[in-house]
């Protein structure tokens, strides 16, 4: 930050002195009031490297004219490496992963199989609003497309993430769909 001088006088001077540190003061006490809300995020965030590498091999796929899914996606940008449909994901995970029923940043979120996504689908949890929002990151949700923090909210009557509604388009949320959990890459739990 640079500084520059003031030529106002010091009776001036000191005056706003004061206001801005009162202000620096007020926003740090509100820093330390919102942490506890924050509690249930991972410290760690999504790997950028990882997340770039998914959308760079998403991208040059549909260059090539090639379908791109979301499981590659999810793999690639969280490092939960698991293979097969995303609707086997939540039982595959079970022997190597942690799995829980609260979203954290990187964990990948795996949804049910139903008859509107018979084969599932599984979204990278890239920020924690509340304990009832979230935003993923995930491929094919959109045919043959990747979308960023796209809005997910909890719609379950016992607030367990076992149903949610996903925004289909920038400011709608779609229909609810059934969630199996999330699994957590290692040395993250929820």
């Amino acid at each position: 930050m640079k500084l520059t001088y003031c030529r106002q006088p010091l009776g001036l001077r000191l005056p706003m002195l004061f206001a801005l540190l009162l202000t620096c003061a007020a926003c740090a006490g509100k820093v330390q009031e919102q942490q506890p809300q924050m509690a249930f995020m991972a410290p760690q965030g999504l790997d950028p490297t990882l997340v770039s590498r998914a959308i760079s091999e998403a991208d040059s796929l549909r260059a090539m004219g090639r379908r791109v899914w979301c499981v590659p996606f999810a793999r690639n940008a969280s490092g939960i490496n698991l293979r097969g449909n995303a609707n086997t994901w939540w039982g595959q995970a079970g022997d190597e992963f942690d799995r829980g029923n609260q979203p954290a940043v990187g964990a990948v979120m795996a949804f049910s199989g139903t008859r509107k996504l018979p084969m599932g689908h599984v979204a990278v949890v890239s920020r924690v609003v509340s304990d009832r929002e979230i935003e993923v990151d995930h491929a094919n949700w959109v045919r043959n497309r990747t979308s960023l923090g796209m809005t997910v909210i909890d719609v379950s009557d016992g607030n367990d993430w076992s149903s949610v509604r996903v925004e289909s388009t920038p400011g709608q949320l779609g229909r609810v769909y059934p969630i199996d959990g999330f699994i957590f890459p290692a040395g993250r739990n929820g």
